[in-house]
């Protein structure tokens, strides 16, 4: 969720949208759209070095498997940098 109402009520999507294209023009930022930047920000997470467990978390996913087959791609080291860190005694001869 990025904005609500109230604790317990969310914006419908034309509301936020409308929000947000104010603020952009004001700006004078060109348009991004929303989930445009939620995506820069899950790369730039991931780009950066951050689990994918943990990018998944922040987006609000309940499974992981959604920010995997998304930004994985983008981490191609991840997992023998992970293995590397977790079991340093642990080489490829």
């Amino acid at each position: 969720m990025l904005v609500a109402a109230s604790p317990h009520a969310a914006w419908a999507p034309s509301t936020y949208s409308r929000s947000w294209n104010a603020v952009l023009q004001t700006a004078n930022v060109q348009a991004v759209t929303l989930d445009e930047l939620r995506h820069s920000y899950a790369s730039t997470m991931v780009r950066n070095g951050a689990p994918l467990i943990i990018v998944a978390q922040a987006l609000g996913h309940s499974d992981t498997r959604t920010a995997e087959k998304r930004y994985a791609q983008l981490a191609p080291s991840y997992v023998a940098d992970t293995i590397r860190r977790l079991a340093p005694d642990i080489r490829r001869d």
